[in-house]
């Protein structure tokens, strides 16, 4: 399998992982009956049930009547659901969530999901039962790979933050207290010019310290350090080692920045495109800036759900480009009075609306089985046509109008078809 299918594979992974996390988030219990089960891939299943019928048993003592039987009713689901595994879980291990879920009105409804072969492996197994299932550590394997630190400075001020993955995240600032070229009062030029030389040398140690505070503790996990500013500051900075020795031979480049406010960590990601060439968020961005030159000035662009889907459909589309903060449903409207197929993409916590035939006028209904993840509507079909799927962060300005602009769905044609 190539790399980049690999990752769209990937990608299409988290997808996935995403709308459970936020589904089983979204869950309450009333008190502590919400069972949630990690079991890394080295651990055998028969140790899970065992573990699982202790705690069965156990619950046995909850004086509450309805805690003890909802968690002895998720304890059972999670058992029936491991006999469906062999000596080990999947690759990666898997996560076991179960429980009774407020409904509304004052009932409640039994959920039960298996996770299986997370993006990273669960490191140690760990039962847990309380009022929300624990989502954490799964979300933490979800988080971007990648990890930058940047640090952009002048001799006014200095911000320092990370590149996690596809975000830009500020972290620490400073102003400094380095007085203008001009001399005040009736101070010798040459007292003035030592006494700004200290402060400037005063200015990058308490920057260096930021950096040092920051990076540090991470210089194990750090994929390099990108410093920005104008010249000759940041050469100053860089060639008085100023930076602790490992994160100083951790720099992989130094790059020109007009400003040095939060906005220059940014311009500093994009100033160094090449040294972040592997990151994802400049693979984001290049796809986005091509998408927005065929827009304003080619012929190879389409966007918005219906065009996007006719594209596809009719095997135009080269890349799919999708919003990975799209949370879309679809929901199809056939007419049986004329035959004709409507569509609505609407916010997938919404409940269906009605809906009037655009063709002949007719009230059309529409049941669950007519509703489905729009995105996996879109992929399915660009599976078919062998189109690539791409799913683009909201983190940089593009990104942004993509979600924002143009309804999270847009595509890179292969060939104009005037739709």
């Amino acid at each position: 399998m190539s790399q980049e299918a690999e990752r769209e594979q990937s990608d299409r992974k988290k997808y996935e992982f995403r709308k459970v996390i936020e589904d089983l988030k979204n869950y309450e219990g009333s008190g502590t009956q919400l069972v949630t089960i990690y079991v890394p891939e080295d651990r055998q299943v028969s140790d899970v049930v065992a573990h699982v019928t202790q705690e069965h048993s156990e619950a046995a003592n909850i004086k509450s009547k309805q805690t003890r039987t909802n968690v002895q009713d998720a304890l059972t689901s999670i058992k029936d659901r491991l006999r469906y595994y062999d000596t080990y879980p999947p690759e990666n291990g898997m996560v076991l969530f179960s429980g009774a879920v407020d409904s509304g009105g004052g009932q409640t409804e039994m959920v039960t999901n298996v996770l299986e072969s997370p993006p990273q492996p669960v490191e140690s197994f760990r039962y847990h039962c309380d009022s929300d299932f624990l989502t954490e550590p799964l979300e933490e394997m979800l988080a971007d790979k990648g990890l930058y630190g940047l640090v952009v400075l002048d001799r006014r001020e200095a911000n320092v933050g990370w590149l996690k993955g596809k975000r830009i995240e500020p972290v620490k600032s400073a102003s400094s207290l380095v007085p203008g070229k001009q001399r005040k009062g009736g101070q010798s030029a040459q007292r003035f010019a030592r006494l700004r030389l200290e402060a400037i040398d005063n200015f990058y140690q308490e920057v260096a310290g930021m950096a040092n505070d920051l990076f540090v503790p991470k210089r194990h996990e750090l994929d390099g350090i990108l410093v920005g500013g104008p010249s000759p500051t940041k050469d100053e900075f860089l060639d008085g080692d100023y930076l602790h020795h490992e994160i100083q031979d951790n720099v992989i480049g130094k790059f020109d920045v007009a400003y040095t406010d939060e906005s220059g960590l940014k311009d500093l990601v994009d100033n160094a495109e090449d040294a972040l060439a592997d990151a994802e968020v400049m693979k984001d961005k290049q796809v986005m800036e091509e998408f927005f030159e065929e827009l304003n000035a080619g012929e190879l662009a389409t966007y918005g759900f219906e065009q996007t889907r006719e594209n596809l459909v009719m095997g135009s589309v080269d890349r799919l480009l999708i919003s990975e903060d799209l949370r879309k449903d679809v929901i199809s409207y056939a007419c049986t009075e004329c035959g004709n197929t409507d569509r609505e993409v609407l916010d997938r916590r919404k409940s269906t609306p009605e809906h009037t035939c655009s063709a002949c006028g007719a009230e059309v209904e529409a049941t669950d089985e007519d509703r489905e993840d729009a995105i996996d509507h879109l992929i399915e079909i660009a599976e078919q046509r062998g189109t690539e799927t791409k799913f683009i962060s909201t983190d940089f300005e593009k990104g942004e109008q993509l979600y924002n602009a143009f309804g999270g769905f847009a595509g890179l044609l292969r060939y104009n078809t005037g739709v």
